[in-house]
């Protein structure tokens, strides 16, 4: 029986040279910055540079004032000066003469002739625009150059990459990337995982509005619906599929949906030792591995390069049950895909007292569902892979490791943030 680690290695080695890569055929795409920007999602994962931007113009692109209040030259300090037009932002001003201080909003260019700026509450004025009717101004005494200036090229300098290969596209750095007049680049295209859910019993989501799931024995495709939102929670594209328990029909709709557009093939179900298990009998003649895991619920796991579609894909297989294959992403296959969008390869992790006991088997890791509250942590549910609707209610999933027989209160126990 593998332990969580080992697997987890195994899923990493197998689909993380799948992902899209800037060396990878049809994998690079161009888009609009203003584009990416408008696509991008909180906690959604973030369109990742192929190639490296080097911005037309320094950051920022000229001197400009840090506040509102008077160019000048620090020469004349402690002196009282004319004061001249003022300058909003957006124009390109006049060379400022001797003797004189233009008023200055924040962010305008600073005038050919000025090296300092002072800010208009130290003016008898107070503020602007009661300033702007004023004849002359003081210059504070203790002005020195560059006071208030904010330098060209003093947050990125000329000819510095604004953005390297790699980098996931932020609402920074595209806000970097628009500040310094940067409108397209090159982009790494989404990963592409093909959901297969293996059942006869399965309706698709869509017919099941008007059917009396208790009257007969079909159930609704939890599974694709569950794991697909998973997937694009990560920013991967996904397509669903669903197959019956035949490997004849299951191979035909795998080549079919498969064809050139997915990097990687998640199945669920059809992996146990059951008398209708599809994907074990059809993909393990062709090279899935089928393993057990020491986990509960999940135990039960596939992987491995499967030809399909006339081609070699990877092919992840979890269990049918829902909680099983919800717990199976997060373990597994999402410490992998999240990075490949630029989010956090973990999920926030604490350790919190047990707010009450619970029982585990002690050669498996036991994942839970539960809450915290006023830090301690509660259990949802029991630990029964068919509970859905308890892994709904869930804000944690909570790790009872090997060799913890039993949990009581106070007890310490990890817990990864799931919202």
């Amino acid at each position: 029986m593998r332990t969580i680690g080992r697997h987890r290695d195994a899923v990493r080695a197998l689909v993380g040279p799948a992902l899209p890569t800037a060396v990878s055929p049809g994998t690079v795409e161009s888009s609009s910055v203003v584009a990416l920007a408008a696509g991008s999602a909180a906690g959604h994962g973030y369109r990742v540079l192929a190639t490296t931007v080097l911005p037309p113009t320094p950051l920022p692109a000229f001197d400009n004032s840090q506040m509102d209040g008077f160019a000048v030259r620090a020469a004349d300090a402690g002196a009282t000066v004319r004061v001249t037009a003022p300058i909003p932002a957006g124009v390109v001003p006049r060379p400022l003469e001797p003797g004189t201080a233009a008023p200055i909003m924040t962010g305008a260019r600073i005038p050919v002739g000025a090296d300092a700026v002072f800010p208009v509450e130290s003016t008898p004025a107070g503020s602007f625009p009661a300033a702007l009717g004023s004849d002359h101004v003081p210059v504070p005494i203790d002005l020195v150059p560059g006071s208030f200036v904010r330098v060209a090229g003093s947050d990125l300098a000329a000819g510095a990459p604004i953005a390297r290969a790699g980098q996931p596209l932020t609402p920074a750095v595209l806000g970097a990337l628009a500040g310094a007049g940067v409108t397209t680049v090159d982009v790494l295209r989404r990963p592409r995982v093909l959901v297969v859910s293996t059942g006869s019993e399965l309706l698709d989501p869509g017919s099941t509005a008007d059917a009396d799931l208790s009257a007969g024995a079909a159930i609704g495709d939890a599974n694709g619906v569950a794991l697909s939102a998973a997937l694009a929670e990560v920013g991967v594209d996904t397509r669903r599929v669903r197959v019956p328990d035949d490997p004849d029909e299951f191979l035909g709709a795998l080549d079919d949906a498969v064809g050139d557009w997915a990097d990687l093939v998640l199945t669920t179900g059809g992996i146990s030792a059951g008398a209708y298990e599809v994907v074990r009998q059809a993909l393990e003649p062709r090279g899935l591995v089928v393993t057990s895991v020491a986990m509960q619920p999940g135990g039960p796991q596939a992987l491995g390069t499967v030809p399909v579609a006339g081609r070699s894909v990877p092919v992840v297989a979890f269990p049918g049950n829902p909680v099983s294959a919800l717990v199976s992403f997060e373990v597994f296959l999402r410490p992998v895909l999240a990075p490949a969008v630029g989010l956090p390869e973990h999920r926030p992790t604490v350790d919190l007292p047990a707010a009450e006991s619970a029982s585990s088997p002690a050669a498996k890791h036991q994942v839970r569902r539960g809450t915290v509250v006023d830090g301690r942590v509660h259990f949802v549910g029991g630990p029964g892979s068919h509970l859905l609707w308890h892994y709904a209610e869930a804000t944690h999933l909570v790790h009872v490791p090997v060799g913890t027989t039993s949990v009581e209160p106070g007890d310490p126990l990890t817990v990864w943030s799931i919202r």
